[in-house]
């Protein structure tokens, strides 16, 4: 169980290489896109196992099915591979327009080979219905927002007080008398 933990951190920590594979190339930076390539695929069979396995009497448990995603991988990829899967099916209309819109404003990087192959389109979600996809699609923008807008967690009073360095004029000795006056 622990192995387990251990690779998703390791996948959830790799970040989204938002350029082709020419530029990679061209910059020295190869292995940091095929990391992130081989990560975008992993997702895509992560997502398409996730919607299957969170699919069950004609409904697809979004909120559940993202959570998991979200911790694997992290939202970031979660939403560059289900863009790069929305922008490759843009005909298909059982994908909302919203959803259509937001895709377009995800950033993905246009990969052809040398031989003019679409290279993205190794990683789209392409074995389940894409009407559950845009369901997924629209719990992810959800999270997605949440994320953007949730405040920054405070240290509680606890952490404060034992990150406070304490000065020895501050700290009560047993025995020794106070004046109330210290203590106000």
């Amino acid at each position: 169980m622990e192995s387990k933990d251990k690779s998703a951190v390791q996948i959830k920590e790799i970040p989204v290489y938002r350029h082709s594979a020419e530029y990679a190339i061209q910059h020295r930076e190869i292995e940091a896109y095929r990391d992130s390539f081989k990560a975008n695929m992993d997702c895509r069979d992560a997502i398409e196992k996730a919607i299957g396995d969170n699919y069950g009497d004609n409904r697809l448990d979004t909120k559940t099915t993202s959570v998991q995603l979200g911790q694997k991988f992290g939202m970031e990829r979660v939403s560059y591979v289900l863009a790069n899967t929305i922008r490759c099916k843009d005909h298909d209309g059982r994908i909302s327009d919203g959803n259509k819109r937001w895709a377009a404003t995800v950033p993905v990087a246009e990969d052809r080979s040398e031989w003019g192959d679409n290279r993205n389109l190794r990683f789209i979600v392409d074995r389940t219905n894409p009407g559950l996809v845009d369901l997924l699609v629209n719990q992810v923008r959800k999270d997605l927002a949440l994320e953007k807008t949730a405040p920054e967690k405070k240290p509680s009073i606890l952490e404060k007080l034992q990150k406070t360095p304490t000065s020895e004029a501050s700290v009560l000795k047993p025995g020794k008398p106070v004046r109330r006056e210290a203590l106000r």
